[in-house]
């Protein structure tokens, strides 16, 4: 396609999946059970994405416990109180906490992606957490005999060795999740945290070659969970100056949920990184109502009245289940979104004359 395409990332878990899910929880299914119903649940998200014409897809993070704790699921040296994330509906999500260290990734992302391109020929997606995002698992009163800079040093090359594995598995492109870029403005406005979150990204980008960043990306949004999210009511305008500052190819910006997507467009325009390709969001998974395809293609000629449209793509808001348990969007309803935005950004070509 002469506009790229590409999904997030999650999509929501077959029925059969989300009970064994609940049942390995509770000691009654066994591990090789779940993994068969997760493989399973793998081939026939990338089957039905095969289908409507993805020409980019995704496992849908299928056997992911989240988007966010993939790589210490199963770690030994955590304890469960970690920082907890308000979002605006009132529920929260925990991340764990480092108890001792050194830190270390117990899955990487190339895992998923293998088992992912033995059910396609098609080029796969990898979604892999922000080193920023992991950040927050260092407690803040410190480690004995484990520094915080030591932490972040250790995370640093743990961070780049998943990105690299995925890269030298043949990934179409590697996406950082950096949900928390946003919701760092709301825990400090003064925008410190999120230069922090930033620098510490960079660390691990600035480890690649210009070649490998073009296949490197990153996603940003205000958290997207059971239909609500934990920082929306942050101004973009805030955020998104600092966000390019990340080095980058391409960037996932969350758009179709915006109250006024030309102002942010507008702020996209004006701070544009060089080089970079700008994919919007033209779905919303938390909205329940399914876009028309027609409704997509005016959100894709809206962002080309601002972005190049050899700059320009397109993908879903968000992941629409990134946590395993989240049953707020039907996976039927995931699928007519996506297959909304392929036909949409079809339309919007024809209109370009591209």
């Amino acid at each position: 396609m002469s506009i790229p395409t590409e999904p997030i990332g999650s999509i929501p878990r077959p029925a059969s999946l989300l009970a064994a899910l609940a049942g390995h929880a509770e000691g009654r299914v066994k591990d090789g059970e779940l993994a068969a119903l997760q493989e399973k649940a793998v081939a026939d998200t990338i089957g039905r994405l095969e289908r409507i014409g993805c020409p980019v897809v995704v496992d849908g993070e299928q056997a992911k416990p989240s988007f966010a704790t993939y790589p210490v699921a199963g770690l030994e040296t955590l304890d469960p109180d970690g920082a907890v994330i308000p979002f605006a509906d009132g529920h929260t999500r925990q991340l764990p906490r480092l108890a001792e260290g050194p830190f270390r990734y117990a899955t990487r992302a190339d895992t998923y992606l293998l088992a992912a391109r033995r059910h396609t020929d098609l080029p796969v997606k990898q979604a892999v957490i922000a080193p920023s995002a992991l950040s927050l698992l260092y407690p803040a009163e410190g480690l004995d005999g484990y520094s915080r800079e030591e932490f972040l040093d250790d995370l640093v090359a743990e961070a780049e060795t998943d990105i690299r594995a995925c890269l030298d598995a043949g990934a179409h492109v590697v996406q950082l999740d950096f949900t928390e870029g946003r919701l760092s403005l709301k825990l400090d406005p003064s925008g410190g945290l999120l230069d922090d979150f930033v620098a510490l990204n960079n660390r691990v980008l600035e480890r690649f070659t210009a070649a490998e960043r073009a296949r490197i990306g990153v996603h940003t949004c205000p958290g997207g969970d059971q239909d609500s999210t934990h920082s929306a009511d942050v101004d973009y305008a805030d955020l998104l100056p600092r966000l390019f500052r990340l080095r980058a190819g391409n960037f996932y910006v969350q758009l179709a949920s915006e109250p006024d997507r030309e102002r942010v467009l507008a702020v996209i325009a004006d701070v544009l990184p060089a080089d970079a390709r700008i994919f919007v969001g033209v779905v919303d998974p938390i909205d329940p109502v399914v876009e028309t395809s027609e409704q997509v293609r005016d959100r894709v000629l809206e962002a080309a009245r601002h972005i190049p449209p050899e700059r320009l793509g397109t993908c879903d808001d968000c992941g629409f289940a990134p946590f395993a348990d989240d049953t707020s969007t039907s996976r039927e309803t995931a699928f007519a979104k996506i297959n909304a935005r392929l036909e949409g950004t079809r339309l919007a070509e024809q209109a370009l004359g591209l």
